[in-house]
């Protein structure tokens, strides 16, 4: 079990960052972009900086991997313990006024994430987990759904920020294959949220691709914690730094790889078709 400091730690930051985040919204911010639909906030970084220092103070020896200033990469960090930090997951909700985001902060021991921690200030709902120790949200202990069937499940995904230029429609046309096998799905904008959202039994399953892992790092623990199964896309063991993963209530797991694999041949088959 990690000490308990770090879990303290991860969520004391989360909830200062949520305060953060509604003071923002009252205030007001300025909002620049990262790419043609990729925006920063001067909320991102504030709640960055926040984090930073008090880890730096708190645990000086420990490496940082966060989303707008950067930190150790994955396989080159020089401590065992790496924190690895979303201020803002759901920035262009945040920049229109949406309330669906959150912060989210992991902590990787020996490359594997053992605590996690995600806020939603909007909601006032703060979910947790330690390996090994279950999932909760607001104190609660948080199970996935039992639902079995695809049909029977409600799915959620995301898309990259250059989906106009990368694969887009590769991405829109295997998000309505899953649209037609279940019952419906949902596209919020935060990765993180998705991922607790999974944990709680809201959602059945989750995919996606071009992630980071601050995106996914303490989502996917409090998925696992919650009874989830998280892997990546092609079935193969869950690595943050793929960038890609389906998380799930469990019974339904296989049959999303399946929709996927069965959607990645048949596009091949496509691609290499004689005119």
């Amino acid at each position: 079990m990690p000490n308990p400091v770090f879990l303290a730690t991860a969520t004391e930051i989360v909830l200062r960052a949520g305060e953060i985040q509604l003071a923002g919204q009252v205030s007001g911010f300025r909002v620049d972009k990262k790419g043609a639909i990729d925006l920063v906030t001067e909320i991102d970084l504030e709640c960055e900086r926040m984090c930073r220092a008090l880890l730096a103070e708190r645990f000086p020896g420990h490496d940082v991997l966060a989303e707008e200033l950067g930190g150790s990469s994955a396989g080159q960090a020089a401590s065992r313990y790496r924190w690895v930090f979303d201020p803002l997951d759901g920035t262009t909700n945040y920049a229109h006024g949406l309330p669906i985001y959150c912060a989210s902060l992991g902590l990787e021991i020996d490359g594997r994430c053992e605590v996690g921690a995600v806020y939603d200030p909007s909601r006032k709902e703060l979910f947790t987990a330690e390996r090994g120790e279950g999932a909760y949200v607001n104190g609660r202990a948080l199970a996935v759904s039992g639902t079995a069937t695809l049909l029977d499940s409600l799915l959620v995904t995301g898309f990259p920020y250059d989906v106009h230029t990368q694969s887009g429609g590769e991405l829109v046309d295997l998000f309505g294959t899953f649209l037609g096998r279940a019952r419906a799905v949902r596209r919020l904008g935060s990765a993180a949220l998705d991922l607790c959202y999974v944990a709680a039994g809201r959602f059945e399953g989750f995919w996606e691709q071009h992630l980071w892992p601050w995106d996914v790092a303490a989502g996917a623990l409090i998925v696992e914690e919650a009874g989830g199964r998280v892997t990546g896309m092609d079935g193969t063991p869950f690595d943050p730094a793929a960038a890609h993963l389906v998380a799930s209530n469990g019974p339904v797991h296989d049959q999303m790889l399946a929709v996927i694999r069965e959607f990645r041949v048949e596009r091949a088959r496509k691609r290499t078709a004689p005119d």
